[in-house]
């Protein structure tokens, strides 16, 4: 499952138990002849309907959709109103589930600052209308929902992203995999389209990698792998990504890069690592293809084509070596 699909499951659930527990509310308060109550709870369960019809309707992009925040301000700020205008009984049953809604639905530190200002209202409230022992009670309580609630999502976020993070990273040294590649490029290809700004890529080789794992073993050869991606890290620029993929290949993402940036930089890297003295490896050489993306390039596979074969051309010409495949470098 998804983070998208599995963000707008809980969704759905937190709002459809919320609807329920409000509904409840509702009936209950219906029932006693509490009709100013029944009109309170009515309205707020139809928020929650509502945000559970945004979220169907938004079920492909929950990472961003911001209509939840809207929802959810005008859930807080109704139950306030009311809170200080009705004197509703036992209004901490109201705040409660609304506190965990807050946080399941909202970025925590959104859902955090809405249910702290809803736990503050709640506070002077209960100041205002009720004995100070009952008030430090019922205020306690509803902080310590918020502290574990909020810890437990912070550690699903955290536990999350270090998931994410394991499964496009290459263990060995630390640039994103050839897993992650295709996704990213295909997303610079569709941004420099709709921008209309160069993107170029480079694919490099490590010279003879073969047998330098022959010479100098596996442990060797990932170590030359570790080092070689520290240095790219320090010659690529901010917004540039590196990507590592098999045999001592690497690839890089260029964006806001025309023909002569990426010309100039492919020799940058060639020249730097030919003069390193490498521990273990000693000398070491890379062939380098570079192309820039032309205008008929829409799918990944147009760039990555292009840029293999123009680092089969490089390796063709010699090790220590820096060809540009030319396209149509006409941007639309």
């Amino acid at each position: 499952m998804t983070e998208t699909r599995l963000r707008s499951f809980t969704h759905l659930a937190g709002y459809a138990f919320a609807s329920l527990f409000i509904a409840s509310l509702a009936f209950q308060n219906l029932r006693y002849g509490f009709y100013e109550l029944f009109f309170l709870a009515a309205g707020m369960a139809l928020l929650t309907v509502a945000g559970a019809g945004y979220t169907f309707i938004c079920r492909r992009r929950q990472l961003s959709a911001p209509g939840h925040l809207i929802i959810l301000t005008a859930l807080n700020s109704g139950l306030v109103a009311a809170m200080y205008a009705l004197d509703p009984a036992g209004i901490s049953h109201w705040v409660m589930p609304l506190v965990v809604l807050n946080l399941l639905i909202l970025p925590l530190r959104q859902g955090l600052i809405l249910s702290l200002l809803l736990l503050i209202a709640l506070a002077f409230f209960l100041l205002l209308s009720h004995p100070m022992t009952y008030a430090i009670t019922i205020s306690s309580g509803v902080f310590a929902l918020i502290a574990v609630a909020a810890l437990y999502i912070w550690h699903y976020d955290h536990m999350a992203q270090s998931a994410e993070d394991l499964a496009i990273t290459d263990p060995v040294t630390g640039a994103h995999n050839a897993r992650f590649l295709d996704e990213t490029l295909q997303k610079e290809i569709s941004r420099a389209i709709a921008m209309s700004h160069s993107l170029s890529v480079i694919s490099l080789a490590i010279d003879y990698a073969d047998e330098a794992e022959d010479l100098h073993g596996q442990a060797g050869m990932q170590r030359l792998l570790r080092d070689l991606t520290q240095h790219l890290f320090g010659v690529i620029r901010a917004g540039d990504t590196l990507y590592t993929l098999e045999d001592g290949e690497f690839f890089l993402i260029l964006p806001f890069t025309p023909e002569e940036g990426v010309r100039v930089i492919a020799e940058r890297i060639r020249r730097t690592i030919a003069e390193q003295n490498w521990p273990l490896a000693g000398k070491v050489t890379v062939s380098l293809g570079c192309t820039t993306r032309a205008n008929t390039d829409t799918r990944t596979a147009d760039l990555r084509k292009r840029v293999r074969q123009a680092l089969n051309e490089a390796r063709k010409r010699g090790a220590d070596s820096v060809w540009y495949s030319q396209g149509d470098v006409r941007q639309p």
